[in-house]
């Protein structure tokens, strides 16, 4: 029979003990990470964290259009939303017992929100630019930032520029809170969808005997991924690398609604590894905790090599 997950004796133990120390830890490295990093403003140059308002709907590359990315974002969020409603419909409310439909429904709330930073920054560049396709150019230098010194009457503090160059180098707004918000989901999202669709292809469908895949089974574990990526190859949002602390809280929290629910009720584990009767349990907690590095790591590659490829194009 399966163990009683409501027994104290379920909980009072070494094995709990050594799994809950074992998330203690990154949780306590995260919150310093963020209270050391996040926010921070420096005179005169940027730092990791430093982020500007029009990198939330601006693209990477020059001549083109914000609408693109606009475009691909909406397209993005009704596919995604499409999908997670039929998956209610087919299995109910449920579905939301799974770390993967938690992370599903993270990225579509992610395409809905950039959607709408996107249709205010066209309307902005619309504004300033007149709406021209073809007099759209790139501002943001995908190696040294998007920093630009603010131009003085006297010139004090930037290097010299010919008056072609004062005239097209904008004074940069820093970004809002909701634009941080947004920064911190895109991160979160990058490491949860890689986490959760490497966990379910190589640790659990592998050892499903006989279990055939729906075409919205292959989706919900799929297309999270392939959307965020198109996305990230679009975007001019930054990857600053102490943002893995986000991306660590909000595994920790799926965590911590698992082991609430099965302390009050006796239930089967969504996961096998989640589970604390097996003596190995802190060993598969320790994995998975160690999991969330090169998960992370995947998308900062990506922008690295698109970053690479800009520097070559623009060389």
């Amino acid at each position: 029979m399966a163990t009683d997950t409501t027994a104290s004796s379920y909980w009072l133990n070494w094995r709990v003990l050594c799994c809950a120390l074992i998330l203690l830890a990154p949780l306590l490295l995260a919150a310093i990470l963020i209270w050391r990093d996040e926010g921070k403003r420096r005179e005169g140059r940027e730092h990791p964290g430093t982020l500007f308002q029009d990198e939330a709907w601006s693209t990477c590359y020059k001549r083109v259009h914000p609408r693109w990315l606009l475009a691909f974002r909406v397209f993005s969020f009704a596919a995604m939303l499409s999908l997670l409603v039929s998956n209610v419909v087919r299995d109910g409310g449920g579905i939301f017992y799974f770390y993967t439909q938690w992370t599903f429904t993270l990225v579509t709330l992610y395409f809905g929100y950039a959607s709408l930073l996107s249709i205010y920054g066209c309307c902005i560049h619309n504004k300033e630019a007149g709406g021209n396709i073809e007099s759209y150019t790139s501002i943001h230098d995908p190696e040294q930032g998007t920093y630009r010194p603010p131009i003085t009457s006297d010139g004090a503090g930037t290097t010299p520029k010919s008056p072609i160059e004062h005239s097209e180098a904008p004074v940069r707004e820093a970004a809002g809170f909701w634009v941080y918000v947004f920064q911190v989901q895109f991160q979160t999202c990058a490491g949860a969808v890689v986490l959760t669709d490497i966990v379910f292809w190589a640790l659990i469908y592998p050892f499903t005997n006989g279990y055939k895949l729906s075409f919205l089974d292959v989706c919900m574990h799929s297309l999270n991924a392939v959307f965020l990526l198109g996305d990230t190859c679009l975007n001019s949002l930054r990857f600053p690398l102490f943002r893995i602390s986000y991306f660590v809280l909000w595994s920790c929290i799926y965590v911590a609604y698992q082991w609430i629910i099965h302390a009050f009720k006796n239930l089967w584990w969504p996961y096998q590894f989640l589970s604390l009767s097996s003596p190995y349990a802190p060993l598969w907690y320790l994995g998975v905790t160690v999991m969330h590095i090169p998960c992370f790591a995947v998308f900062a590659l990506v922008i690295k090599m698109k970053r690479s490829l800009l520097r070559r194009h623009n060389s």
